[in-house]
């Protein structure tokens, strides 16, 4: 399966896309898509979202996984957050991919083990979970993370699922052999 991570904004926008087969993430690519400051909202998130489409064009990605809005202090930058995020769900939905959300403390415990990581230790495990020899800027950075918590949760729940099955085929019970 290919996953692509997102980390919207509404100036720059991480992507990571990584492979994921059975379990085991490989690298494809990251980067920033980024419009420039003095334009208009609409304008740069129109800019974004053609990068968007381009990268989900070239690239073709199973699924797309995208970090959940946290509460600003600022409202304005909590809004220009959730205009960017709805702009790549919209992308996402034209190009028929489904979306997974995380909040930010699973994606740090899924990359780091532990929810209350900094930006430093998430960074330094991406890097190290799908070996990268040097790191992305910190937007293509926390995609990758995102990426790779969709792979790390959906691994887990493949594997759960078959051990749940083998289990239950021996409770089958066979019908007495005729004539016993």
């Amino acid at each position: 399966m290919r996953i692509l991570g997102l980390d919207p904004g509404s100036r720059f926008c991480g992507y990571g896309v990584i492979d994921d087969d059975a379990g085991a993430l490989r690298y494809v690519e990251c980067g920033i898509l980024s419009a420039p400051a003095g334009h208009a909202m609409e304008a740069r998130l129109g800019e974004i979202a053609r990068g968007l489409r381009e990268v989900i064009d070239e690239l073709a990605p199973n699924v797309c996984a995208v970090e959940d809005v946290f509460t600003y202090q600022n409202p304005r930058s909590a809004l220009a957050l959730a205009q960017a995020r709805g702009m790549a769900l919209a992308v996402m939905g034209l190009c028929g991919l489904r979306v997974a959300s995380y909040a930010p403390t699973v994606v740090k415990k899924a990359v780091t083990g532990t929810g209350g990581a900094d930006k430093g230790q998430v960074a330094r495990m991406v890097q190290v979970l799908i070996g990268l020899k040097t790191l992305p800027r910190a937007d293509a950075t926390d995609a990758l993370a995102v990426a790779i918590t969709h792979g790390r949760t959906m691994a887990p729940t493949v594997a759960k699922l078959v051990s749940a099955v083998r289990p239950a085929a021996k409770l089958v019970r066979r019908p007495p052999k005729a004539g016993t």
